[in-house]
């Protein structure tokens, strides 16, 4: 799929799984057929301000995509006019990180400016705005029951629980470096953090930290270099990793032990690892150029490399019904492959 100037940043999969969006640092978004493998309409612009867009989220309504990038500034498209709706001025930097509340009325931005920002929709005006204390927020993420959001960042290297409705701090999970990432399980009952070193797992109820996934110097007990991406299976049992020491891991989300060996034949940095729908196999983008395929049971691969992309592939998705894989990657193509 050729149209971007720029590399690919972020994919959003919109209900029925027939379409994507991917955003590009050219400043555009693209609405994509996974059955034709062609592009829907011209580019999305916002030709009032030109910057790159880095991330974006899907609402859970399927009619509205948020997203940020360079400049501060939270947009707002309509997937079916693919135009920008609102845009929300307020940071005073980079937006690393944008997610949607459960009801589709809230947004909660991150941003390099060191503040979280919580908007109305339907005003576009801020309700919340937290200081937490990071220098950077890299990462924000609402609780399923939509009480709470998390942050992560740097400088304070941890987690943040906040209120949704006071901003109260109500909880704060210290990591030993910053934390790039953060999800919850479907549940609520589990938190994930993803850093530049170990993940952390936590008990939603105590705080507590059920495991640590740590990145130590023997391949027999964990990754050997820093944590690219991590993805949980669909049943919430099993957690994939990808890593700069060039391999894939399989952990136990219950007891943090490894599954078996390391996934080995990429040849460079993990960026990119997902489940698919059925948790059966799992599937791999990495600087080495290729996309691999894994059985999630066995960690054998499941055929050749796939080949295609002439620069690093930095995101890797499965479809909803599992027949395809979206890649995007830094030659500024996404590529459709059959599963």
């Amino acid at each position: 799929m050729l149209g971007h100037t720029s590399q690919i940043l972020d994919i959003v999969h919109l209900p029925g799984g027939r379409r994507i969006v991917v955003c590009s640092a050219d400043g555009s978004l693209q609405l994509w057929d996974l059955e034709s493998d062609a592009q829907i309409g011209d580019a999305w612009r916002d030709e009032w301000h030109k910057a790159d867009v880095k991330n974006i989220a899907l609402s859970p309504s399927g009619k509205t995509i948020a997203s940020g990038g360079d400049g501060g500034t939270v947009r707002l498209w309509d997937v079916k006019m693919g135009k920008v709706i609102a845009r929300w001025i307020g940071h005073t930097e980079n937006v690393g990180s944008v997610c949607w509340s459960g009801d589709s009325e809230r947004v909660v931005s991150g941003s390099w400016d060191g503040t979280a920002r919580v908007w109305d929709v339907k005003t576009g005006k801020t309700v919340l705005e937290i200081k937490n204390g990071h220098q950077y927020v890299w990462a924000v993420a609402y609780s399923p029951d939509n009480t709470k959001f998390a942050t992560g960042g740097e400088n304070e290297n941890a987690v943040k629980i906040w209120d949704v409705k006071t901003g109260e701090l109500l909880s704060t999970l210290h990591q030993n470096q910053s934390v790039r990432s953060v999800a919850w399980t479907s549940d609520g009952k589990k938190l994930v953090s993803g850093s530049l070193g170990p993940i952390g797992i936590f008990d939603t109820v105590t705080w507590g930290q059920i495991v640590v996934l740590k990145a130590v110097q023997t391949v027999l007990r964990g990754h050997t270099d820093s944590v690219e991406s991590v993805s949980f299976s669909p049943d919430g049992t099993r957690i994939i990793t990808g890593s700069a020491d060039n391999t894939v891991r399989l952990w136990d989300a219950g007891t943090g032990e490894p599954v078996g060996e390391p996934l080995r034949g990429h040849t460079s940095s993990v960026w990119s690892v997902s489940f698919s729908p059925d948790g059966i196999r799992i599937v791999t983008g990495s600087e080495d150029r290729t996309v691999r395929l894994w059985d999630a049971w066995t960690g054998e691969p499941v055929g050749e490399p796939l080949w295609g992309h002439t620069s690093s592939v930095n995101s890797v998705l499965f479809s909803p019904d599992g027949t395809r894989i979206v890649t995007g990657s830094a030659d500024n193509t996404v590529r459709l492959w059959h599963a």
